[in-house]
Protein backbone atom coordinates (compact mmCIF):
# COMPACT_ATOMS: atom_id res chain seq x y z
CA UNK A 1 0.00 0.00 0.00
CA UNK A 2 3.02 2.55 0.55
CA UNK A 3 4.34 1.99 -2.28
CA UNK A 4 1.46 1.32 -5.04
CA UNK A 5 -1.59 3.04 -2.93
CA UNK A 6 -4.20 1.15 -1.14
CA UNK A 7 -6.82 1.91 -4.10
CA UNK A 8 -4.57 0.60 -6.47
CA UNK A 9 -3.69 -2.96 -4.44
CA UNK A 10 -7.63 -3.33 -3.35
CA UNK A 11 -8.67 -3.19 -7.01
CA UNK A 12 -6.14 -5.75 -8.15
CA UNK A 13 -6.05 -7.84 -5.69
CA UNK A 14 -10.11 -8.40 -6.08
CA UNK A 15 -9.02 -8.86 -9.77
CA UNK A 16 -6.67 -11.59 -9.12
CA UNK A 17 -9.42 -12.92 -6.62
CA UNK A 18 -12.31 -12.62 -9.19
CA UNK A 19 -9.82 -14.50 -11.49
CA UNK A 20 -9.50 -17.49 -9.43
CA UNK A 21 -13.10 -18.31 -9.53
CA UNK A 22 -12.17 -19.19 -13.28
CA UNK A 23 -9.76 -21.94 -11.91
CA UNK A 24 -12.38 -23.20 -9.86
CA UNK A 25 -14.96 -23.42 -12.10
CA UNK A 26 -12.66 -25.35 -14.45
CA UNK A 27 -11.00 -27.29 -12.41
CA UNK A 28 -10.41 -31.51 -12.60
CA UNK A 29 -8.98 -32.57 -9.51
CA UNK A 30 -8.64 -31.72 -6.35
CA UNK A 31 -5.70 -30.07 -6.13
CA UNK A 32 -6.79 -27.61 -8.81
CA UNK A 33 -9.71 -27.01 -6.61
CA UNK A 34 -7.58 -26.18 -3.43
CA UNK A 35 -4.97 -23.98 -5.50
CA UNK A 36 -8.46 -21.82 -7.28
CA UNK A 37 -9.52 -21.70 -3.12
CA UNK A 38 -5.67 -20.72 -1.60
CA UNK A 39 -5.33 -18.03 -4.63
CA UNK A 40 -8.59 -16.76 -4.18
CA UNK A 41 -8.36 -16.41 -0.28
CA UNK A 42 -5.16 -14.95 -0.61
CA UNK A 43 -5.56 -12.14 -2.56
CA UNK A 44 -8.74 -11.54 -0.69
CA UNK A 45 -6.77 -10.91 1.81
CA UNK A 46 -4.96 -8.28 0.59
CA UNK A 47 -8.17 -6.63 -0.57
CA UNK A 48 -9.36 -6.81 2.54
CA UNK A 49 -6.84 -5.05 4.13
CA UNK A 50 -6.70 -2.39 1.37
CA UNK A 51 -10.14 -1.43 0.79
CA UNK A 52 -10.62 -1.19 4.80
CA UNK A 53 -7.45 0.87 4.75
CA UNK A 54 -9.23 3.05 2.61
CA UNK A 55 -12.71 3.20 3.92
CA UNK A 56 -10.98 4.52 7.14
CA UNK A 57 -9.00 6.95 5.31
CA UNK A 58 -12.72 8.38 3.88
CA UNK A 59 -13.69 8.13 7.51
CA UNK A 60 -11.26 10.40 8.55
CA UNK A 61 -12.56 13.02 6.20
CA UNK A 62 -15.88 12.77 7.53
CA UNK A 63 -14.54 13.03 10.72
CA UNK A 64 -17.09 10.94 12.20
CA UNK A 65 -18.61 6.79 12.46
CA UNK A 66 -19.07 5.57 9.08
CA UNK A 67 -16.82 2.70 8.63
CA UNK A 68 -19.56 0.30 10.35
CA UNK A 69 -21.87 0.65 7.25
CA UNK A 70 -19.39 -0.02 4.39
CA UNK A 71 -19.31 -3.47 6.69
CA UNK A 72 -22.74 -3.46 6.48
CA UNK A 73 -22.73 -3.71 2.51
CA UNK A 74 -20.18 -6.14 2.67
CA UNK A 75 -23.13 -8.47 4.74
CA UNK A 76 -26.11 -7.43 1.68
CA UNK A 77 -23.59 -8.20 -0.78
CA UNK A 78 -23.12 -11.61 1.07
CA UNK A 79 -26.46 -12.51 1.39
CA UNK A 80 -27.16 -11.49 -2.18
CA UNK A 81 -24.34 -13.25 -3.46
CA UNK A 82 -25.19 -16.10 -1.87
CA UNK A 83 -29.02 -16.14 -3.02
CA UNK A 84 -27.39 -15.60 -6.81
CA UNK A 85 -25.40 -18.62 -6.41
CA UNK A 86 -28.52 -20.32 -4.93
CA UNK A 87 -31.04 -18.89 -7.99
CA UNK A 88 -28.07 -20.44 -10.39
CA UNK A 89 -28.01 -23.75 -8.94
CA UNK A 90 -31.81 -23.56 -9.06
CA UNK A 91 -31.90 -22.94 -12.57
CA UNK A 92 -29.31 -25.97 -13.28
CA UNK A 93 -26.83 -23.04 -14.81
CA UNK A 94 -23.88 -24.76 -15.96
CA UNK A 95 -20.91 -23.92 -13.74
CA UNK A 96 -18.68 -22.37 -16.46
CA UNK A 97 -21.37 -20.07 -17.55
CA UNK A 98 -21.86 -19.10 -14.22
CA UNK A 99 -18.71 -18.04 -13.07
CA UNK A 100 -18.27 -16.31 -16.57
CA UNK A 101 -20.83 -14.26 -15.68
CA UNK A 102 -19.98 -13.79 -12.13
CA UNK A 103 -16.63 -12.55 -12.71
CA UNK A 104 -18.09 -10.41 -15.49
CA UNK A 105 -19.95 -8.50 -13.42
CA UNK A 106 -16.98 -8.71 -10.71
CA UNK A 107 -14.53 -7.10 -12.96
CA UNK A 108 -16.95 -3.70 -13.81
CA UNK A 109 -17.88 -3.32 -10.01
CA UNK A 110 -14.13 -3.48 -8.92
CA UNK A 111 -13.41 -0.76 -12.27
CA UNK A 112 -16.08 1.47 -10.69
CA UNK A 113 -14.89 1.26 -7.12
CA UNK A 114 -11.33 2.04 -8.64
CA UNK A 115 -13.35 5.13 -10.55
CA UNK A 116 -14.83 6.16 -6.90
CA UNK A 117 -11.91 5.40 -4.52
CA UNK A 118 -10.14 8.70 -3.52
CA UNK A 119 -7.09 9.42 -5.62
CA UNK A 120 -3.82 10.69 -4.52
CA UNK A 121 -1.56 9.46 -1.57
CA UNK A 122 -2.67 7.19 1.19
CA UNK A 123 -2.76 9.93 4.02
CA UNK A 124 0.55 9.82 6.24
CA UNK A 125 -0.56 11.03 9.66
CA UNK A 126 -2.46 8.91 12.17
CA UNK A 127 -4.99 10.52 14.74
CA UNK A 128 -3.30 13.67 14.24
CA UNK A 129 -0.05 12.82 14.62
CA UNK A 130 3.13 12.25 12.42
CA UNK A 131 3.54 7.91 12.22
CA UNK A 132 6.59 6.43 13.28
CA UNK A 133 9.35 5.95 11.16
CA UNK A 134 12.10 3.19 11.34
CA UNK A 135 11.05 -0.07 13.42
CA UNK A 136 9.43 2.10 16.37
CA UNK A 137 5.97 0.14 15.63
CA UNK A 138 7.68 -2.82 16.84
CA UNK A 139 8.14 -2.08 20.16
CA UNK A 140 6.46 -5.14 22.46
CA UNK A 141 3.85 -3.36 23.83
CA UNK A 142 2.31 -1.81 20.86
CA UNK A 143 2.58 -5.23 18.84
CA UNK A 144 0.73 -6.68 22.00
CA UNK A 145 -1.90 -4.18 21.53
CA UNK A 146 -2.09 -4.71 17.57
CA UNK A 147 -2.35 -8.62 18.36
CA UNK A 148 -5.09 -7.74 20.87
CA UNK A 149 -7.19 -6.01 18.85
CA UNK A 150 -6.82 -9.12 16.01
CA UNK A 151 -7.49 -11.68 18.80
CA UNK A 152 -10.70 -9.11 19.27
CA UNK A 153 -11.74 -9.41 15.75
CA UNK A 154 -10.88 -13.35 15.63
CA UNK A 155 -13.14 -14.06 18.51
CA UNK A 156 -16.04 -11.39 16.60
CA UNK A 157 -15.57 -13.16 13.76
CA UNK A 158 -15.61 -17.06 15.16
CA UNK A 159 -19.00 -16.45 16.65
CA UNK A 160 -19.92 -15.02 13.17
CA UNK A 161 -18.16 -18.01 11.32
CA UNK A 162 -19.25 -20.37 14.16
CA UNK A 163 -22.57 -19.29 14.55
CA UNK A 164 -23.35 -19.75 10.39
CA UNK A 165 -21.31 -22.82 9.60
CA UNK A 166 -22.68 -24.34 12.87
CA UNK A 167 -26.42 -23.25 13.50
CA UNK A 168 -27.74 -25.41 10.42
CA UNK A 169 -26.16 -28.81 11.87
CA UNK A 170 -27.21 -27.49 15.73
CA UNK A 171 -31.02 -26.76 14.75
CA UNK A 172 -30.95 -30.28 12.79
CA UNK A 173 -29.38 -32.21 15.30
CA UNK A 174 -30.93 -30.69 18.25
CA UNK A 175 -35.00 -30.31 16.89
CA UNK A 176 -34.99 -32.50 13.60
CA UNK A 177 -35.65 -29.54 12.72
CA UNK A 178 -36.89 -28.85 8.61
CA UNK A 179 -34.10 -27.92 5.91
CA UNK A 180 -35.87 -24.73 5.92
CA UNK A 181 -36.09 -24.34 9.64
CA UNK A 182 -32.62 -24.89 9.86
CA UNK A 183 -31.37 -22.29 7.70
CA UNK A 184 -33.21 -20.10 9.48
CA UNK A 185 -30.59 -19.54 12.33
CA UNK A 186 -27.86 -18.45 9.55
CA UNK A 187 -30.58 -15.88 8.72
CA UNK A 188 -31.50 -14.79 11.63
CA UNK A 189 -27.46 -14.46 12.63
CA UNK A 190 -26.79 -12.97 9.46
CA UNK A 191 -29.67 -10.47 9.22
CA UNK A 192 -29.36 -9.27 12.39
CA UNK A 193 -25.38 -8.71 11.85
CA UNK A 194 -26.74 -6.50 8.95
CA UNK A 195 -29.05 -4.35 11.18
CA UNK A 196 -26.16 -3.88 13.23
CA UNK A 197 -23.86 -2.41 10.97
CA UNK A 198 -26.29 -0.21 8.96
CA UNK A 199 -27.10 1.61 12.73
CA UNK A 200 -23.58 0.72 14.43
CA UNK A 201 -22.28 4.48 13.22
CA UNK A 202 -24.60 5.97 15.03
CA UNK A 203 -24.22 3.84 17.96
CA UNK A 204 -20.17 4.40 17.97
CA UNK A 205 -20.75 8.44 17.74
CA UNK A 206 -22.53 8.25 21.10
CA UNK A 207 -21.18 5.45 22.92
CA UNK A 208 -17.44 5.52 21.70
CA UNK A 209 -15.61 2.16 20.61
CA UNK A 210 -15.52 0.51 24.30
CA UNK A 211 -18.83 0.74 25.13
CA UNK A 212 -20.38 -0.34 21.72
CA UNK A 213 -17.99 -3.32 21.95
CA UNK A 214 -18.91 -4.13 26.04
CA UNK A 215 -22.72 -4.10 25.15
CA UNK A 216 -22.74 -6.00 21.74
CA UNK A 217 -20.42 -8.43 23.87
CA UNK A 218 -23.17 -8.68 26.40
CA UNK A 219 -26.10 -8.87 24.10
CA UNK A 220 -24.51 -11.79 22.59
CA UNK A 221 -23.69 -13.65 26.29
CA UNK A 222 -27.19 -13.40 27.10
CA UNK A 223 -29.12 -14.83 23.74
CA UNK A 224 -26.18 -17.65 23.51
CA UNK A 225 -26.67 -18.07 27.21
CA UNK A 226 -30.95 -18.41 26.50
CA UNK A 227 -30.42 -20.27 23.91
CA UNK A 228 -27.85 -22.93 25.35
CA UNK A 229 -29.45 -23.23 29.00
CA UNK A 230 -33.33 -23.07 27.13
CA UNK A 231 -33.04 -25.26 24.18
CA UNK A 232 -36.16 -24.37 21.67
CA UNK A 233 -36.30 -23.49 18.15
CA UNK A 234 -37.55 -20.14 19.15
CA UNK A 235 -34.56 -20.00 21.64
CA UNK A 236 -31.86 -20.81 19.17
CA UNK A 237 -32.99 -18.35 16.38
CA UNK A 238 -33.10 -15.28 19.40
CA UNK A 239 -29.66 -16.66 20.23
CA UNK A 240 -28.07 -16.84 17.06
CA UNK A 241 -29.47 -13.67 16.42
CA UNK A 242 -28.32 -11.73 19.33
CA UNK A 243 -24.81 -12.94 18.30
CA UNK A 244 -25.17 -11.93 14.60
CA UNK A 245 -26.21 -8.16 16.54
CA UNK A 246 -23.81 -8.06 19.00
CA UNK A 247 -20.69 -8.55 16.96
CA UNK A 248 -21.58 -6.15 14.40
CA UNK A 249 -19.12 -3.30 15.31
CA UNK A 250 -16.75 -5.61 16.64
CA UNK A 251 -14.32 -6.10 13.57
CA UNK A 252 -15.01 -2.52 12.04
CA UNK A 253 -13.78 -1.32 15.49
CA UNK A 254 -11.01 -3.18 15.72
CA UNK A 255 -9.36 -2.21 12.53
CA UNK A 256 -10.31 1.33 13.09
CA UNK A 257 -8.27 1.59 16.36
CA UNK A 258 -5.42 -0.66 15.17
CA UNK A 259 -5.13 1.87 12.44
CA UNK A 260 -5.47 4.97 14.33
CA UNK A 261 -2.45 3.90 16.78
CA UNK A 262 -0.19 6.20 17.57
CA UNK A 263 3.42 5.82 16.68
CA UNK A 264 2.82 2.98 13.94
CA UNK A 265 3.59 3.41 10.10
CA UNK A 266 0.37 4.02 7.95
CA UNK A 267 -1.45 0.48 7.10
CA UNK A 268 1.12 -1.42 9.33
CA UNK A 269 -0.97 -1.57 12.65
CA UNK A 270 -4.13 -2.56 10.53
CA UNK A 271 -2.20 -5.37 7.94
CA UNK A 272 -1.04 -7.18 11.64
CA UNK A 273 -4.60 -7.11 13.09
CA UNK A 274 -6.06 -8.60 10.30
CA UNK A 275 -4.07 -10.87 9.58
CA UNK A 276 -4.51 -12.04 13.41
CA UNK A 277 -8.02 -11.94 12.87
CA UNK A 278 -7.80 -14.24 9.81
CA UNK A 279 -5.91 -17.07 11.75
CA UNK A 280 -8.74 -16.88 14.28
CA UNK A 281 -11.64 -16.77 11.22
CA UNK A 282 -9.74 -20.67 10.67
CA UNK A 283 -9.82 -22.01 13.88
CA UNK A 284 -12.65 -20.88 15.22
CA UNK A 285 -15.02 -22.85 13.60
CA UNK A 286 -12.48 -26.22 13.70
CA UNK A 287 -12.83 -25.90 16.94
CA UNK A 288 -16.03 -25.90 17.71
CA UNK A 289 -16.22 -29.00 15.09
CA UNK A 290 -13.53 -31.06 17.12
CA UNK A 291 -15.32 -30.22 20.74
CA UNK A 292 -18.74 -31.16 19.24
CA UNK A 293 -16.96 -34.26 18.08
CA UNK A 294 -16.06 -35.14 21.50
CA UNK A 295 -19.00 -33.83 23.30
CA UNK A 296 -21.96 -32.28 21.56
CA UNK A 297 -22.79 -29.49 19.38
CA UNK A 298 -25.23 -27.98 22.18
CA UNK A 299 -21.81 -27.91 24.83
CA UNK A 300 -19.58 -27.01 21.91
CA UNK A 301 -21.40 -23.96 21.11
CA UNK A 302 -20.87 -22.75 24.77
CA UNK A 303 -17.55 -21.34 23.00
CA UNK A 304 -19.98 -18.44 22.07
CA UNK A 305 -20.79 -17.10 25.19
CA UNK A 306 -17.13 -17.39 26.33
CA UNK A 307 -15.52 -15.99 23.43
CA UNK A 308 -18.15 -12.96 24.33
CA UNK A 309 -16.58 -12.71 27.81
CA UNK A 310 -12.91 -12.71 26.72
CA UNK A 311 -14.02 -9.87 24.36
CA UNK A 312 -15.14 -7.78 26.93
CA UNK A 313 -11.60 -8.38 29.29
CA UNK A 314 -9.69 -7.38 25.30
CA UNK A 315 -12.44 -4.06 24.80
CA UNK A 316 -9.85 -1.64 26.83
CA UNK A 317 -7.33 -2.12 23.79
CA UNK A 318 -9.96 -0.40 21.56
CA UNK A 319 -9.32 3.23 23.76
CA UNK A 320 -7.34 5.85 22.31
CA UNK A 321 -3.93 6.29 22.96
CA UNK A 322 -1.69 9.29 23.76
CA UNK A 323 1.14 9.07 20.78
CA UNK A 324 4.72 8.46 21.76
CA UNK A 325 6.65 11.12 23.04
CA UNK A 326 9.32 11.72 21.10
CA UNK A 327 13.11 11.56 22.43
CA UNK A 328 14.74 14.53 23.95
CA UNK A 329 17.29 16.45 21.75
CA UNK A 330 20.10 19.26 22.14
Amino acid sequence: MRRYRSRNVAALAQIASSGALVILALAGSIEWVFVAMFAMSAFDAVTDTSMNYHGLRVQRLYRRSIFNSFHGWWCIGAVVGGFLGSAAAGAAMAVPTQTYVTVGVLLCCVGASWAMMLPGEDREQVAGTEVATGRAWLRPRTLAVLVGLGLLGALAGGIELGGSAWSPLYMTDQFAATPFVAGLGFVALMVFETLGRLTGDVIVDRLGLVRTVIWGAVVCLAGMALALAVPTPVTALIGFGASGWGIATMIPNAMNAADGLPGVPAGVGLTITTWVMRVGFVLFPIVIGALGDAVSLRLALLVIPLSAVLIMALSPLLRPRPAPQAAATG
